[in-house]
């Protein structure tokens, strides 16, 4: 049999790169994610602290005179009516408490995430019993959820076996982080899905903003708790004001390279409206924070398993959304 032979293949007249059509200038901007991002970084003055501190110790203490002197005069006329006044106040005051309880719960949590993440980066390249201290603190943040179960077990049985401290670390991460990722990519497309649909349908100029800050803050808050933070009311806007100020601090709500192909592929944009580009790019925008949140809430650093890719994730969240025709 003979050998296939070599052939050449002329290319004196195939385009060059510099032929190739520029990107757009026009591109449209992501005016409803970059209002909603200073809304959520911003930092108010220490003027404006302090008069937020004073006014609302001062709203506090003339609602608590108000209702003392309510209370105590219902009592003088109507014993009866004092006493369920004063149940009522108890029984409120509990909540509060309750409620204040719950916030700093969900302010530890997202510290034992912070503090499980340096321990496990730590426990790379270092003695096998931190490893599996790590290891073994990670499981725990899981054992009482029905659906880690199953990779629970797997850990179990096979991390006896492993002599490696990195090994160690790598099945930890494989074996536990793989479900958890998996939510938390279908949970942030379904933010920038959102975040698309807005843009693109609500013509008010303020509401898309508010969807769009809406929908950031619940999907960091579903990030938070699908990793095991669980945050608050407060812990998830001070999550949301953490990610929002390292994404505008490093640049990355910028339309860059990764962005700009997932919404210019193809020449997408100019057979789109104006206000459903808007959409795309704010979909892309909403995915790498939500990438972002991943990191922040995420037990372990990404390191046996790939972190999610921008472009991915919006193709899958816009994939029926927008057609190209």
């Amino acid at each position: 049999m003979t050998p296939p032979r070599p052939f050449l293949i002329d290319l004196e007249d195939a385009p060059s790169p510099a032929e190739a059509p520029a990107v757009p200038d026009d591109l449209p901007q992501p005016r409803a994610m970059e209002a909603a991002a200073a809304l959520a970084s911003a930092r108010p003055s220490g003027l404006a602290r302090l008069s937020a501190t004073v006014l609302t110790a001062f709203a506090g203490f003339v609602a608590s005179v108000l209702l003392w002197d309510f209370v105590t005069g219902l009592m003088a006329r109507n014993t009866l009516l004092g006493a369920v006044a004063l149940a009522l106040t108890g029984a409120a005051a509990l909540v509060l408490l309750a409620l204040a309880g719950r916030e700093a719960l969900a302010y530890a949590r997202l510290g034992r995430l912070d503090d499980l993440r340096t321990r496990a980066a730590a426990a790379r390249g270092g003695e096998l019993p931190e490893a599996r201290a790590a290891s073994a603190s990670v499981a725990a943040l899981y054992r009482g959820r029905a659906e880690m179960r199953w990779p629970l077990a797997r850990l179990a049985e096979q991390e006896p076996g492993i002599m490696d401290p990195d090994a160690v670390i790598d099945l930890t991460e494989r074996e536990l982080m793989a479900p958890l990722d998996a939510a938390a990519r279908a949970e942030i497309e379904a933010a920038a899905r959102r975040v698309a649909l807005a843009t693109a349908l609500i013509p008010l100029a303020l509401a898309d903003v508010a969807t769009a800050l809406w929908a950031n803050l619940r999907m960091v808050r579903r990030l938070a708790a699908i990793y095991g933070g669980r945050a608050g009311t407060f812990g998830s806007l001070r999550l949301l004001r953490r990610v929002f100020t390292h994404l505008l601090a490093t640049g990355a709500l910028a339309l860059t390279d990764d962005l700009i192909g997932s919404v210019a592929g193809g020449g997408l944009v100019s057979k789109l409206s104006r206000r459903f580009g808007e959409g795309m790019v704010n979909a892309a925008l909403t995915a790498r924070v939500g990438v972002a949140a991943m990191e922040v809430c995420r037990p372990m650093p990404f390191a046996a398993l790939p972190g999610p890719r921008v472009t991915n994730l919006v193709r899958r969240a816009l994939t029926g959304v927008f057609e190209s025709g």
